[in-house]
C-alpha cells in the first residue's frame, strides 16, 4: 500500500527537496503541497493524506494550529512535526495538538523516509537527541495533575508498562524487563492506549510524565 504524504512548509526549496526524496520511495507518494498551515488544512481534507510532514512556524496559520484543526477533523491522519530547532517551545505544544512525531529538518535522506513509515504506520517517532529531553523539560514547568480515574482503568500490568513507555523502552525492552512475550507487550499497549484515549505511544509518553508517573529525568 502506498502511503500518502502532504507537505507543509512555506519554503517552496524545502518542499521541493522533500518531495523530491520521498516521491523516489516506491511505497510513498508525496500528494499536495501546502505554502501554508490554512492551505495545509484544506488540502489535508480534501486530498485526505496519511501522513502531513508539517512545519511549525507558517504564515496564516502556523504549524500547531494547523495540526490541531487537522488531527481534529481526521483522528486516522498522522501528522510528522518538522522544525530547525531541537528546543523550540512549541515542540511539545505541537504533540498536544495531536502530532505524532517531531523531526529536525536536517534529518537525512534515510530517516526522513523512515520516519514517514513509522508514523504511517501507526507508531510515534521524536528525534533521538530530543525524546527524554524535551518531556522532562516541559514537564518540569507544568505541575502534574492526577488522573487517578483513567489510572485506575488500567491494570496493574498495564501500569507498568506505561512507566517503561515513558522510559523510553522498546516493545523488546519491555517485554525483557516484565518477563512476558513482545505479543504481550503489544496488547497491554494497545490496552494503554484504548482505555486512556491516546492516540499512540508517544502521546502515551505525555499522559504518563504530565500525571507524575514517573519522574522527568528519572525512573519510575
Amino acid at each position: 500500500m502506498t502511503v500518502r504524504v502532504l507537505l507543509a512548509d512555506d519554503q517552496a526549496l524545502v518542499r521541493a527537496g522533500f518531495a523530491m526524496i520521498l516521491d523516489a520511495q516506491p511505497d510513498l507518494e508525496v500528494v499536495g503541497e501546502a505554502a501554508d498551515g490554512r492551505e495545509a488544512v484544506l488540502l489535508a481534507e480534501r486530498l485526505r493524506p496519511d501522513v502531513v510532514l508539517m512545519d511549525i512556524r507558517m504564515p496564516e496559520l502556523d504549524g500547531i494550529a494547523a495540526t490541531a484543526a487537522v488531527t481534529a477533523a481526521r483522528p486516522e491522519v498522522r501528522v510528522l512535526v518538522l522544525t530547525t530547532f531541537d528546543l523550540d517551545d512549541y515542540v511539545y505544544d505541537a504533540l498536544h495538538a495531536g502530532a505524532s512525531g517531531f523531526l529536525l529538518k536536517d534529518v537525512g535522506r534515510d530517516e526522513l523516509v523512515a520516519a514517514v513509515r513509522v508514523v504511517a504506520g501507526g507508531d510515534a517517532l521524536l528525534a533521538p537527541s530530543v525524546t527524554r529531553r524535551l518531556l522532562a523539560d516541559f514537564v518540569r514547568r507544568r505541575p502534574a495533575a492526577a488522573d487517578t480515574a483513567g489510572v485506575a482503568r488500567l491494570t496493574a500490568r498495564e501500569q507498568d508498562t506505561l512507566g517503561l513507555l515513558a522510559q523510553g523502552l522498546s516493545n523488546a525492552q519491555i517485554a525483557e524487563r516484565l518477563v512476558v512475550s513482545e505479543h504481550t507487550v503489544k496488547t497491554h499497549v494497545g490496552n494503554v492506549l484504548h482505555k486512556l484515549a491516546l492516540r499512540d505511544r508517544i502521546h502515551a509518553v505525555i499522559y504518563a510524565y504530565e500525571h507524575g508517573l514517573v519522574v522527568p529525568g528519572g525512573r519510575d
